[in-house]
């Protein structure tokens, strides 16, 4: 079968929008380091209790936790398990996937994007390579290739194309906008549709909110966009994963909705989150929980405000808490 992942993190693009095509231990936040505009990794050296109260000795050399054994169902958000389970029990549409993206698509999707995007490596923007082999090496899986391209729409991709080495593309535009730790992120997010094997099924959703296929069925197509925006949620995760931090995570989300470079020193994260509650105590009358699926059932990405709140709900679960358990610190 072909293997061809298109997904974009950025936006919730509607079928009518236009569409580039196409996260136990101790930590604090330490101060930021000027040079990569986000939180150092800092580690508790000793814990100890004196006079009823909990003292703890820093190491600022802490290295990020790695998930050596990590299973992508691990981390696979349940509606994403649902609605796998959904279109795995439909006939054909693997057939139908095929038929769609043949050789001549996926050529045409490599060569576009390769010869328009500049090759990051550890002697072309090293930084960026290096940020994704870390969030590669946490998540347990083989970095793929990373280009970076031009463009003024925030945006980042993902292609794996059959017998190929996968590759993820960021726009320029996300470099400037985010910090170091939130563009590390948005790298982990892509990773996890390779580490999910999302495959063919998110490039098929894809080009149904491009407009550029339509199924005769269409209940077949709103059951691949639900699949979309659940996977995206099980992506999320994974770049709260690398990350590490929730906040991290959520300002991304935050200044894809409206951040700007000029202005992201006042943006917070918390009053973010908070709008997100708002969202939720609207959209919980009968009125509002109907506008709210009307709203959703063209988007190819839940609602930013959403994914914040799942992303902040997961750091909370016990579940999360559990895979932090099993991490060991990367050694560099």
């Amino acid at each position: 079968m072909a293997s061809l992942v298109l997904s974009s993190f950025c936006f919730p693009s509607q079928k009518s929008c236009s569409f580039t095509s196409s996260s136990l231990r101790f930590r604090i936040r330490a101060p930021t380091d000027s040079r990569f505009g986000g939180p150092l990794f800092v580690g508790f050296g000793s814990v100890k209790k004196r006079n009823g109260r909990i003292e703890a000795s820093v190491d600022s050399t802490a290295h990020p936790l790695v998930f050596r054994d990590l299973d992508a169902d691990d981390f696979r958000h349940p509606l994403d398990k649902q609605n796998t389970l959904l279109l795995r029990a439909i006939p054909g549409l693997n057939e139908i996937g095929r038929a769609i993206l043949g050789t001549v698509t996926e050529q045409i999707m490599l060569l576009e994007n390769i010869g328009t995007s500049i090759l990051v490596s550890k002697d072309q923007l090293p930084e960026l390579h290096k940020m994704m082999i870390e969030a590669a090496g946490i998540l347990n899986i083989e970095p793929p290739d990373l280009y970076v391209r031009q463009s003024p729409v925030p945006n980042a991709y993902t292609l794996a194309i059959s017998g190929k080495k996968p590759f993820v593309i960021i726009h320029t535009s996300l470099v400037e906008l985010l910090t170091r730790k939130e563009l590390q992120a948005v790298l982990a997010h892509e990773l996890g549709h390779l580490k999910c094997d999302h495959g063919v099924w998110l490039t098929f959703a894809n080009l149904l909110t491009l407009g550029s296929y339509h199924l005769p069925a269409q209940r077949l197509e709103e059951q691949l966009i639900r699949w979309l925006r659940a996977a995206e949620l099980t992506c999320d995760r994974a770049a709260l994963l690398v990350a590490q931090d929730p906040k991290v995570a959520i300002s991304v989300l935050m200044k894809l909705t409206g951040g700007c470079p000029s202005m992201a020193d006042q943006l917070n994260v918390d009053a973010f989150l908070e709008q997100a509650h708002s969202y939720e105590k609207a959209s919980s009358s009968p009125i509002g929980w109907y506008i709210r699926n009307a709203q959703k059932r063209q988007l190819s990405h839940p609602l930013p405000v959403l994914r914040a709140r799942e992303i902040d709900e997961w750091s909370r679960s016990r579940e999360y808490r559990s895979l932090l358990e099993r991490a060991t610190q990367m050694s560099m």
